[in-house]
């Protein structure tokens, strides 16, 4: 399979334009700054942007309280956990989505591929079947999830062949299985009380944020994205081959299994507080290639700072849309697919050319 998003960085004069990109990455982060500032202040309720400044000052400086009670509410109570949360969610779907592609040197894979998120959403399902509260929906969702990783790596090593392709293969059965067993699961629910929730929570909301779950998600999110991070030198040589890797210093199966675990770790925890949003870590990392290129030292932190600015946007569009809140999984979709077509269309030689 052809290396599509590797670029290792082994010479010097490799290193001169990732070094050209870095102070992009400043820039991404303050876009994605005024993208949450935005977030915060416009709904059905617009609250000044100089106010939300003050106000957000306010909670660590001294600052004189010129904002009303109803304004500090509906930022600091509903607001904002529901953009630290979109930020996270996106950011981690992204950076895996990125990770992903790298490792498996296929810009077509996403998180789903490794069957995490089927078996996340199935642990979510099981909950809200039973009847339990949602700290059972969040802690069943990232339980199955990891279970699913752990199917997913021990039938990966009953064959040392070609692992990438066992790895392919075992995610695709895996995410098969839980997904029928999602399937079972709305086929035995009461039509009049548990199949909208569960059906609702498939689709994907961050209609339910709160603070409590932002620390939920930010544990496993935060963590994944760390050991990414510190592995995004080593993922340019491993997207080299296995050969050339071991040959380089970089255990390609070790990497490889911490690199998974990570991603898994990171989708598990997006769909523990999300539910199933998809599309996002597949057409971000494209972003985020077209836009720094194909060096992973700062492909990857782009990705995880545009994929939280665009679940924002989406988020943002879905609760101001129409006066019912639209799931976040359907606007992803309707956007995503048509957006990753232009991209096709537009920068195929770019992105996919060897």
């Amino acid at each position: 399979m052809p290396d599509l998003t590797a670029e290792a960085p082994t010479t010097g004069g490799e290193k001169a334009p990732a070094r050209r990109r870095i102070p992009q990455l400043p820039l991404l982060a303050v876009v994605t700054l005024l993208v949450a500032l935005t977030a915060l202040a416009v709904g059905r309720y617009v609250v000044p942007p100089n106010e939300i400044i003050r106000m957000l000052a306010g909670q660590i400086f001294p600052v004189g309280q010129t904002w009303t009670a109803q304004e500090q509410t509906v930022v600091l109570d509903v607001r904002l956990p529901r953009v630290l949360l979109s930020l996270l969610v996106g950011g981690g779907l992204a950076l895996g989505g990125a990770a992903l592609q790298g490792v498996f040197r296929n810009p077509l894979v996403s998180p789903d591929v490794i069957g995490v998120a089927s078996g996340a959403s199935f642990g979510g399902v099981l909950a809200l079947l039973l009847g339990l509260g949602s700290a059972a929906v969040v802690g069943g969702a990232f339980g199955f999830g990891l279970l699913a990783l752990a199917v997913v790596m021990l039938i990966g090593r009953l064959n040392t062949g070609n692992p990438i392709l066992m790895i392919v293969l075992s995610g695709t059965v895996t995410g098969a299985f839980f997904t029928a067993l999602v399937s079972f699961a709305k086929y035995v629910a009461d039509p009049e009380s548990e199949l909208p929730s569960i059906v609702f929570w498939l689709l994907g909301s961050l209609a339910t944020a709160t603070y409590a779950k932002v620390v939920t998600a930010a544990v496993p999110i935060l963590l994944g994205a760390a050991v990414i991070l510190a592995l995004r030198w080593r993922l340019n040589i491993l997207s080299l081959g296995d050969d050339d890797a071991l040959a380089l210093g970089v255990p390609p199966r070790l990497t490889r299994g911490v690199l998974l675990c990570a991603v898994a770790l990171m989708t598990a925890g997006s769909v523990a507080v999300a539910g199933l949003v998809g599309w996002v870590g597949l057409v971000v990392p494209h972003l985020a290639r077209l836009w720094t290129g194909s060096d992973h030292r700062v492909q990857l932190p782009a990705a995880f700072l545009i994929g939280g600015a665009y679940l924002t946007v989406i988020d943002t569009v879905s609760r101001t849309l129409t006066a019912a809140e639209m799931p976040l999984g359907i606007l992803t979709a309707v956007i995503g697919a048509p957006f990753f077509i232009v991209l096709l269309a537009r920068s195929r030689n770019r992105m996919w050319s060897q």
